[in-house]
């Protein structure tokens, strides 16, 4: 064991969540098939997922927030973005939080607007609730990932910095041979860089994606 603590750096492989994120929703259309038949949707239902799934989205990162600030940590280290060109919304909390910080925040939106949102929407039969919820649940192969990786580790503080894509455990534990499962160790530093990012950062390319996507619910929802 190391006397002295560093960051030890962490990056998540996009491609593989994006291939965990489709198995997740296949698995969760069969569930849904299984146990309902609102997997059939209509097209008012398709206008209204296309309507309500970026606000859904965005509630998603908010939950984030609200569970890093109830768990200590302050709002004003926190920033949001969208960088869909590298297949992320994000909510960065950038300090040092606790081990039961980040795994509660991780864990809060994949409860709160996932599976308790399903089980609801299959109780009434609500056709858009469900997908609101299985779409957020296929979307949570990062927060379920990091959550069973960190789950196993100890004596860590977890800090997010400028890279949306990557995240550092502060330890004197030498992390640097530990194998996280989608994750990749890129190295351990002193400090992290925590202060280039603006508040809220949406990346050209989303800004693009956003407005393709508004246009689309529009012609949907005047479409007869």
């Amino acid at each position: 064991m190391n006397k002295e603590k560093k960051y030890y750096i962490y990056e998540m492989n996009g491609i593989l969540l994006q291939i965990i994120s489709i198995i997740i929703l296949i698995v969760m259309l069969i569930l849904t098939a299984y146990l309902s038949n609102t997997v059939i949707i209509t097209n008012q239902d398709l206008k209204l997922i296309f309507l309500l799934i970026i606000p859904y989205l965005i509630l998603h990162e908010l939950l984030h927030s609200i569970a890093y600030v109830i768990n200590g940590a302050s709002f004003k280290n926190i920033t949001y973005g969208a960088h869909l060109e590298k297949g992320i919304l994000c909510c960065l909390c950038k300090q040092n939080i606790s081990k039961r910080n980040i795994l509660i925040s991780l864990l809060f939106p994949f409860v709160i607007i996932g599976v308790i949102t399903y089980i609801i929407g299959i109780s009434i039969n609500n056709n858009i609730l469900v997908w609101l919820s299985v779409l957020n649940i296929s979307g949570c192969s990062a927060d379920l990932i990091m959550f069973f990786d960190l789950l196993k580790l100890k004596n860590f503080e977890y800090s997010e910095y400028d890279n949306p894509m990557a995240f550092g455990l502060y330890t004197n534990i030498d992390l640097s041979k530990t194998k996280l499962f989608g994750l990749k160790y890129i190295g351990k530093a002193e400090n992290l860089e925590k202060n280039n990012m603006k508040k809220v950062s949406i990346s050209k390319f989303s800004i693009i994606a956003f407005i393709i996507f508004i246009l689309l619910a529009l012609w949907l929802i005047f479409l007869k």
